[in-house]
């Protein structure tokens, strides 16, 4: 009977507790009693991502110590409760949980005002991102931080895992004159680096308009070789089509594809960016065409509802396939096999945030050329290893 008793508990303990002892940003801020922030109004840049590992908002945290005075919140695209639809207008409105306003930053500003910034000390941000440059919570945080270096305050990064790991670094680079808040760093498509590694790397390099007094609140028990999955954390949608820990991957591979007409991801459908489809291809023939890739850990079967035909995913987030290319490939056999073509039949508003996401318009000639998809990707290297040599002095964990 005590032998029953005791292996229950055990069970229970194993239950709560984290099986890689991973601790968040705000969990080391916890154990450090808020020491950074003591005495000082706090402005916290969230949104329902961030909470700590027991899954407590974050902004309830500050709220509820004496040590600091929270002041404000400010939130990014999908708004506080990340339920707003991707591209949609977020309103400011008073948080119900803290009776703060949650000041906007995807509505008429992408940017804290001087006057939403007033009183503060301190910038706080903690958001769960997605590790793939096109998704613009990174972008708010870069904006964030030049808006606390014209206003003088510090920045403070409470830090999360990159869901993709760390090692994953693939896709093409960012030229200037398509830098935007779809792509605000010129960096690769997939990075690998953490929110702080990230900031580190912005900070260090200048690439906003003003540098900031930056410290990071560093993850214990978090390497470059974890996916979310080995972390032990729960994961917190990040947004409508980012359910699952896995999704992130699924986004690498078929987001650029879903910013052009003519093509079906499943975004808003309960499996997105899981399936690739249009009405141009046939889905054996095109299954067969990607997987006599040999992409290492990606499982590829027909999709087809109706017109609608292509190829579904099942990807192991240990796999060591470039998903980025993956995509191309994809985008290029479609393109070959659309008419009019994918770019042809999209709308100049689809193309334009195409490019930006994608970071060049030179994809479009690319593709229309039919050059070999081999060519494309071999163009990326050079940037991908400048990246590495330059986000070096920034990292963070092993």
């Amino acid at each position: 009977m005590l032998w029953r008793l005791l292996s229950v508990l055990l069970v229970f303990v194993v239950l709560r507790s984290p099986s890689s002892g991973v601790e968040l940003g705000i969990d080391r801020l916890q154990a450090l009693d808020f020491a950074p922030l003591v005495g000082k109004r706090v402005g916290l840049i969230t949104n329902h991502t961030g909470v700590n590992s027991e899954g407590v908002k974050t902004r309830l945290v500050l709220s509820k110590t004496k040590k600091i005075q929270l002041v404000a919140l400010f939130t990014p695209e999908h708004g506080l409760d990340g339920t707003e639809g991707a591209g949609s207008y977020v309103a400011s409105r008073r948080d119900k949980l803290t009776g703060l306003v949650a000041h906007s930053l995807y509505g008429p500003t992408r940017k804290p005002t001087p006057e939403m910034l007033r009183g503060l000390d301190v910038l706080v941000f903690d958001m769960q991102d997605i590790g793939c440059r096109s998704y613009t919570y990174a972008s708010t945080m870069g904006r964030c931080m030049e808006a606390a270096g014209e206003a003088g305050l510090e920045f403070v990064v409470l830090d999360r895992p990159n869901p993709l790991g760390g090692r994953r670094i693939e896709g093409p680079p960012m030229e200037p004159q398509w830098i935007s808040f779809v792509g605000q760093f010129p960096i690769p498509y997939v990075h690998g680096l953490t929110m702080g590694e990230l900031a580190r790397m912005c900070n260090g390099l200048g690439w906003m308009a003003a540098r900031c007094k930056l410290s990071v609140i560093e993850m214990r028990g978090w390497s470059r070789d974890m996916t979310w999955g080995q972390t032990g954390l729960r994961w917190v949608q990040t947004s409508p089509n980012i359910p699952r820990a896995n999704s992130p991957f699924y986004y690498v591979l078929t987001g650029l594809a879903g910013e052009l007409a003519g093509l079906d991801t499943g975004v808003g459908g309960p499996t997105p960016f899981e399936f690739f489809a249009s009405r141009g291809v046939e889905a054996g023939a095109f299954t067969q065409s990607l997987r006599s890739l040999g992409v290492p850990g990606v499982d590829v079967t027909p999709y087809s509802e109706g017109p609608w035909q292509g190829a579904r995913f099942k990807i192991n987030p240990a796999t060591a396939g470039n998903l980025t290319a993956l995509g191309i490939h994809m985008l290029s056999e479609s393109n070959r096999l659309s008419r009019p073509n994918l770019f042809a039949k999209s709308p100049a508003s689809k193309l334009d945030i195409f490019y930006k996401c994608y970071g060049s318009r030179n994809i479009r000639t690319q593709l229309e050329k039919s050059t070999p998809v081999d060519r494309i990707i071999a163009g990326w290297k050079p940037g991908v290893e400048a990246f590495k040599s330059a986000r070096a002095p920034y990292l963070l964990y092993p």
